[in-house]
């Protein structure tokens, strides 16, 4: 990731920050003095939210850095750490919420109804979080940032979670107490499945997962745009953390000189790179085509 990329994400990352410490302590507040356990687990969802921002501000930094002689290949795979980190937190404390929840229903002659601030508390936080989501998401794509396209996805959860929490207080302050404890219960559900998607995309970038079909024609097509490319016999990529790896294998007139050959290697290799920020590195390698042993096979 470079400079300016990064400043892009930390500026995104940083806002979050704030607007989630301010929500979060709304919530808390309101959840505890408004009586309603949905509430409270929502808000300790937005301390999370909170804690992921963090993790994904560090994982920006660290696959930032440069190439090094333990590291010959970058540090991109540090935002993929930073994301399963990220997936065990948003796990934990799933099954946290859905535990309190599930005590709760099971308790309900203990607990009242919750009161109007938790209502108000749960208005607040979907639009808040619906607003962090887009930006965080459109500042993700434009920088390739994998940590922080996780926590834009984590807000949207933490808002849909509020949406979770506005039916059941409702419900709960309409008479249906219940409705309350049930909401908490749902909300653990919504960050378990956010907890399990942020993990499998994260360990798909960790294990040489090759680049989508579009992505891979995009570049057969870049590169048969070169005149003296007659075929391209191999075409490979994976990802490696945000960016991506491409070896690639073309054709090229089996007469041509090695000088030749080599200069059309080095320009299919730059306009790919130069085309796609997303690629890391290029590898071309170069096969004879010979037009009489072409002939030779179909007689």
């Amino acid at each position: 990731m470079n400079e300016q990329n990064l400043k892009l994400g930390l500026k995104a990352a940083r806002k979050s920050i704030i607007i989630n410490i301010l929500l979060s302590a709304f919530k808390l507040f309101a959840g505890i003095f408004a009586n309603s356990v949905a509430m409270i687990s929502d808000a300790a969802h937005s301390i999370i939210d909170l804690l992921s921002t963090s993790i994904a501000m560090v994982g920006m930094k660290l696959s930032s850095k440069k190439a090094d002689n333990d590291h010959p290949y970058g540090h991109e795979r540090f935002e993929c750490v930073a994301a399963i980190i990220l997936s065990a937190l948003v796990l934990f404390t799933g099954l946290g919420i859905g535990y309190t929840g599930i005590m709760h229903l099971i308790n309900l002659e203990t607990y009242g109804a919750p009161e109007f601030l938790a209502l108000i508390a749960a208005v607040v936080s979907i639009f808040v979080k619906e607003g962090i989501y887009h930006h965080q998401k459109r500042v993700a794509k434009k920088i390739d940032s994998a940590a922080l396209l996780a926590d834009a996805e984590h807000s949207r959860i933490d808002g849909l979670s509020s949406i979770g929490s506005l039916i059941g207080i409702g419900g709960a302050m309409l008479g249906f107490v219940m409705m309350d404890a049930i909401a908490a219960i749902i909300i653990a559900v919504f960050i378990l499945r956010a907890g399990i998607l942020i993990f499998v995309k994260a360990t798909g970038k960790m294990t040489d997962r090759s680049a989508s079909k579009d992505f891979e024609d995009s570049l057969k097509n870049l590169t048969l745009e070169n005149k003296d490319v007659i075929g391209i016999d191999l075409i490979k990529t994976r990802i490696f953390g945000s960016k991506i790896y491409v070896d690639i294998e073309i054709s090229v007139c089996g007469k041509s000189s090695l000088i030749k050959a080599h200069k059309i290697a080095h320009e299919v290799h730059n306009s790919i790179e130069e085309t796609f920020a997303q690629v890391k590195h290029c590898m071309v390698h170069v096969n004879p085509y010979l037009e009489e042993e072409t002939a030779n096979k179909e007689d």
